[in-house]
């Protein structure tokens, strides 16, 4: 029982709350005094430990939900005034200016430019040709448009009518699927573009010659240290009818150049009556000397007809030794008629060239070059060739000739002759024919390569020799011509040097 009366315990708390109540009445219940209930009053009254620790449990869960609250409230009005206000703003700020457009300003040049580009646009065709109904009866046009509009329909139209242009052919067209990409861009038909001359040239992208010279300059210098002179020589010639002998006669050289560490040389002369260099004959040594005197004979058994198809040639060499013999240079006389018909003896003085080593004679093939530009048509015949360079050991060749179509270093078509065995002087007489339009004859070239066939193993070549604009010397020179004679076949004989076929 003192539990529960206890000063803690239940039944004294509703004692004390009971007392309490009736101390507050107004006015107080008999036996109760004013005095009694202030001492009470004054008097704290102890609370238990369970509602001690509620008190704070509740207030700290109040503070959090008005936290959370407070951050709900915020996100509503973030989203609100992202969702809400600004698009209405937005749509606030463009009605004033759609409904008082600012006026029309004057137009400038380069607006009437970008107005012309965008009437390029053949989508817009038909809605411009309704545009040209109405504007004589509607005045927002303006003046520039509607002339712009009709100078575009015109031109189309024009475009329309032109149907009498020759159509390309299919020749040409199977021509054109081969050529590299970059050449069709040349040929493509703009149409309705403005001339390039409107447009404005920038510097990038574009080719600059000059940057090129350089390498033009530098092959040119390699072209003059190959024609170079080392010196002169001086020989003559004469024909003997009764023995059938051409009678050389070397005798002296001059100013050439010193290839010993002393300043001086050992000249010698080889002598070789081309194509034949089985037989070759040599003059003396001279010691020490750079203007050695001959005065030597070499006859060369050789019939009166044969000698238009021979080449005398000279290599003078600087005698060592120890080691090898140094060349000095060399002398190629094609035309043994070139100063005399040989009844006589004739004095020939000769620049000598440049060389390091003796150059071999190939041979020689002559065809004729023919253009129609009309029809497209370029046509090679090969004739003959001569002197042909021997591939087998019977001493003969089975010579045919490849004729390759290039374009910018790629082969586009090839075509053969047929093969003439054991012969070192074929007769062909065989038309090759290749479809090029007029546009593209400043593209292409034609590679002529003499083949030896082997029945075994691979074929051989003899030489080649290349025709077209981008050919040095004489290959150069009968492009040209044959340009400059359309319709007209030109001939020519042209000397096989050592190349690649594969090219």
């Amino acid at each position: 029982m003192s539990g529960v009366w206890g000063t803690g315990g239940p039944r004294c708390q509703a004692a004390l709350a009971l007392l309490a109540s009736l101390c507050r009445a107004r006015p107080p219940p008999l036996g109760l005094d004013v005095e009694t209930c202030r001492s009470f009053e004054l008097q704290p009254p102890e609370r238990s430990p369970s509602a001690a620790g509620s008190g704070p449990s509740v207030s700290l869960l109040a503070v959090v939900v008005i936290v959370c609250g407070v951050a709900l409230v915020a996100v509503f009005l973030f989203l609100f005034w992202k969702l809400c206000w600004m698009p209405w703003r937005s749509k606030e700020a463009s009605s004033p200016a759609s409904a008082n457009p600012p006026p029309e300003a004057p137009q400038s040049p380069g607006s009437r430019g970008t107005m012309a580009d965008k009437l390029k646009d053949t989508n817009t065709l038909g809605f411009l040709e309704a545009a040209v109904k109405i504007s004589h009866t509607s005045p927002d046009i303006p003046a520039e448009v509607q002339m712009s509009v009709k100078e575009h329909v015109m031109r189309h139209t024009r475009l329309q009518r032109q149907t009498t242009e020759p159509a390309s052919s299919t020749r040409h067209t199977s021509f054109k699927r081969h050529l590299p990409r970059q050449m069709h861009v040349s040929s493509v038909d703009y149409g309705n573009e403005l001339p390039p001359a409107a447009e404005q040239p920038t510097s990038i992208g574009r080719i600059k010659p000059e940057l090129y010279k350089q390498k033009s300059v530098d092959g040119d210098d390699a072209k003059s240290e190959a024609t170079k002179s080392c010196g002169k020589i001086n020989f003559s010639l004469r024909y003997d009818y009764e023995s059938e002998t051409l009678i050389v006669r070397i005798l002296k050289a001059f100013d050439l150049p010193a290839k010993d560490f002393c300043g001086s040389s050992d000249p010698y002369v080889k002598i070789y009556l081309l194509p034949d260099r089985k037989c070759k004959l040599q003059t003396r040594v001279h010691r020490k000397t750079l203007n050695p005197t001959f005065d030597e004979n070499f006859h060369f058994p050789v019939p009166y007809e044969e000698l238009a198809d021979r080449k005398l040639h000279l290599s003078v060499f600087d005698f060592d030794r120890f080691s090898r013999h140094d060349m000095i240079g060399e002398v190629i006389l094609d035309n043994l008629f070139e100063a005399s018909d040989l009844s006589r003896e004739t004095s020939i003085w000769k620049d000598i060239q440049y060389a390091t080593s003796e150059s071999v004679d190939l041979g020689e093939i002559m065809f004729s070059l023919c253009y129609l530009p009309t029809a497209g048509r370029l046509t090679l015949t090969v004739i003959k060739c001569r002197n042909l360079k021997a591939m087998d050991i019977t001493g003969y060749s089975d010579p045919y000739v490849k004729v390759s179509l290039l374009c910018d270093g790629r082969r586009l078509k090839k075509k053969k002759t047929t093969i003439k065995k054991n012969t070192l002087n074929p007769v062909y007489n065989e038309a090759i024919i290749f479809d090029i339009p007029p546009e593209n004859m400043d593209q292409v070239s034609l590679l002529i390569s003499v083949m030896d066939y082997d029945r075994v193993g691979h074929n051989e070549i003899i030489g080649v020799c290349r025709v077209g604009i981008n050919a040095e010397g004489l290959g150069r020179d009968h492009w040209n011509e044959m340009l400059a004679y359309p319709r007209k076949p030109i001939a020519h004989w042209h000397s096989l040097v050592e190349g690649n076929p594969r090219l």
